[in-house]
Parts: C-alpha cells; sequence; structure tokens
C-alpha cells in the first residue's frame, strides 16, 4: 500500500505542473489561436519568478516567504504573459504563421531560461549554487493537521499550495468557457471569427486577451517547476519535455479544463511508471516515456472517428483572421 501512495503522490506532483500549461493551451486555442510556444513560455515563468524571489531574499535581512512567494507569482505571471504578448502581436497583428511563431518562441524562451538561469547562478556563487528555500518553503508547505490523516492525507494534503490552485484554476476556466458569456463569446470567435465579428463580437480583444491570459496560466506551471517540485532551484533544461506534454495533453482532455485534471495525474503516472518497472535497460525507460504521446494519439484517433463536435478542437484553430471590408 505505501508503494502505491507514493506512487500516486509522485504522479501527482509530475502532473500538476503539466495541467498549468495545458490550461493556459486550452484558453488560447478556444480563440483559435495555436501556441506551440507554451513549453518555451514555461521556462520564461520559471526563471522570471525564481529571479524576484532570488533578489528579493538576497535584498532583505530577513525575507519573509509570503512576500517572497507573493513577488516570484507575479514576476512569473508577468513574464510569461508579456511572452504572450510577442506571439499575440506577431500571429494576430502581423498575421505570422502561428506554427513557426510558436516553435520560435519555444526556442526563445528555453535560451532565455537557460541564459539568466546561468546569470544569477554566477551572483549567487557558482553553478547550481542557487537556492530560494525561505520563498520555496511557503510553496511546499503542506496543509497542516489534514496531511496527517492516515491514507488520505499523503494522497490528497500533502502538495504546495500550486497544486491546489491549479485544480481550482481548472474548474473556474471549465465554468467561465461553458456557463458565461464571454466564454461563449470566445469559443464563437475559435469557431468561426467572422460569424462572431458581424454579431459584434470584438475578435481581436478575445484572441489577445485569451492568449495573454492563458500564457500567464502557463507560466505558472513553469514556476511549479521551479519552486514546488524542485525546491527553490534552476537547472538548466530542467523541464525536459514537459512544455510538449502541456501541449499533448490538451488534446488528450478534448479541450475541456476538467478532462485535463485527472488527465494530468494520467500523464504524470505514465511518465515515472519506468521507475517502478524493475529491470528496464535505458532504451526500454525512453519508450516507457513516450507512453503519454502514444496515449494522446490513441485518444485523437478515436475522438477522429466519433467526429462528436465537442471533441474536436475550434474550426478556426490556426488561421489566420482576416476581416473584409465594407
Amino acid at each position: 500500500m505505501s508503494v502505491l501512495i507514493i506512487f500516486i503522490q509522485k504522479a501527482i506532483v509530475q502532473g500538476m505542473g503539466i495541467l498549468f500549461g495545458a490550461l493556459g493551451e486550452i484558453l488560447t486555442e478556444k480563440s483559435g489561436n495555436l501556441n506551440l510556444g507554451i513549453p518555451g513560455i514555461m521556462y520564461m515563468g520559471g526563471i522570471a519568478g525564481l529571479m524576484g524571489a532570488f533578489f528579493y531574499e538576497k535584498s532583505a535581512q530577513t525575507p519573509n516567504p509570503v512576500v517572497g512567494m507573493l513577488i516570484s507569482l507575479l514576476c512569473a505571471f508577468a513574464c510569461a504573459l508579456i511572452g504572450g504578448l510577442i506571439y499575440s502581436v506577431l500571429t494576430i497583428t502581423l498575421r505570422a504563421n502561428q506554427n513557426v511563431t510558436g516553435l520560435a518562441l519555444t526556442i526563445f524562451g528555453t535560451g532565455f531560461g537557460n541564459f539568466f538561469g546561468g546569470s544569477i547562478s554566477k551572483l549567487a556563487g557558482g553553478v547550481g549554487q542557487i537556492s530560494v528555500s525561505t520563498t520555496a518553503g511557503a510553496y511546499t508547505a503542506k496543509i497542516p493537521v489534514l496531511s496527517d490523516i492516515p491514507v488520505l492525507g499523503p494522497v490528497l494534503f500533502s502538495y504546495g499550495f500550486l497544486t491546489y490552485v491549479g485544480i481550482i484554476a481548472a474548474v473556474i476556466l471549465s465554468f467561465f468557457l461553458f456557463k458565461t458569456r464571454c466564454g461563449l463569446n470566445l469559443r464563437a470567435v475559435g469557431e468561426n471569427p467572422g460569424t462572431a465579428d458581424a454579431a459584434g463580437i470584438n475578435v481581436t480583444k478575445y484572441k489577445y486577451l485569451s492568449t495573454c491570459i492563458g500564457a500567464g496560466i502557463a507560466g505558472l506551471g513553469g514556476l511549479y517547476f521551479v519552486m514546488e517540485y524542485s525546491g527553490g532551484t534552476w537547472t538548466d533544461n530542467g523541464f525536459g519535455d514537459r512544455g510538449w506534454l502541456a501541449v499533448a495533453l490538451v488534446i488528450f482532455a478534448m479541450w475541456k479544463p476538467l478532462n485535463a485534471i485527472w488527465g494530468a495525474i494520467l500523464f504524470g503516472a505514465l511518465y515515472i511508471l519506468y521507475l517502478y518497472i524493475p529491470g528496464l535497460g535505458r532504451s526500454m525507460q525512453e519508450v516507457f516515456k513516450a507512453l503519454p504521446y502514444l496515449v494522446t494519439i490513441i485518444v485523437l484517433v478515436i475522438t477522429s472517428f466519433r467526429k462528436k463536435k465537442e471533441n474536436q478542437p475550434p474550426a478556426g484553430l490556426g488561421l489566420p483572421y482576416f476581416r473584409e471590408e465594407r
């Protein structure tokens, strides 16, 4: 039983950062924008939050963990939002190719994170020396009393607050998309921007806001890996392929935020499954790491055969909108 509990815990820990990236991309794609820059944006959010906490702790004689947490959250969200703004200007205003722009943003964001990660590591005394333990302590603090409950405590209440923020964000996003007028307008923009424009909906505003806010949410996924998963430290290229897993999770969840919650946990479980299977060689371990992508492909094939409208991507996804002059 203890091994199973540990496995579930680690699956949730692995999945929550992916969940933030997927939620940000779901919001973005519902507007018709395909932002493949999510992996890079997660790096931008992670390093920006770490830098904010680092300079705060360095300047304060007795740093307050709550203040450090708020600063890192603000820096991560703002920096990732700027990444989304760059993408929006290029693809919405200048109508650049969305696939090329997203891939370029991923390359830029990864380099951005590694460059500044190396820079503040030198300020901290050398590679691997950077640590914001005070701020990280606020992120990794468990829920008192509840986390001590046998079995349920470790499984449900032994995580940092960003884990619960991710789940709450998924619920709120689902309500926004499917139960509010603004959410309906946003989905209309993603399905057919021309019709939405004719109905008086400001297509450009909805695309900009959803893409920028979606990028900010994805940036919190990077902050999660830095603070809650890594304990306030930085490692170059430390996120691995988790940013791409977030993009794959969007398809697996069929663009539904609530599906992304359990999908993220499943992806986390599949991602670490090889650690619990004895005797696997290096090559087989890499095969097991590809399981989330394989599952996504299977789901994509099944949903394509069923052809249910609610399980398909927005009809205008990835297509630039050219407003006809009247």
